[in-house]
């Protein structure tokens, strides 16, 4: 699974490499996936600290996607969804 997100993703570079498209484009898929990349690092974290106490969020595009957006308010909002509703 995880080498076809890798696929999709360096066949997307190369289009856009390969296209001409500017570079504001190609800068905002990195910074995107490098705030991706801190986000699951965030949540294992937070998954090994939350363990203490019961909590565990799991890891997964759609959380992953949304810590990354969010940052430290989307872990908050995770870990009270997971606590109250679930």
């Amino acid at each position: 699974m995880s080498y076809a997100i890798i696929g999709v993703l360096l066949a997307a570079v190369v289009v856009l490499l390969i296209s001409g498209t500017s570079g504001k484009l190609f800068s905002l898929m990195v910074k995107g996936s490098i705030r991706v990349v801190l986000a699951v690092f965030l949540l294992f974290l937070f998954n090994v600290v939350g363990a203490l106490a019961g909590l565990h969020i799991p890891i997964n595009a759609s959380t992953a996607v949304l810590v990354g957006i969010l940052g430290i308010p989307g872990i908050a909002s995770l870990a009270a969804i997971q606590y109250f509703i679930l």
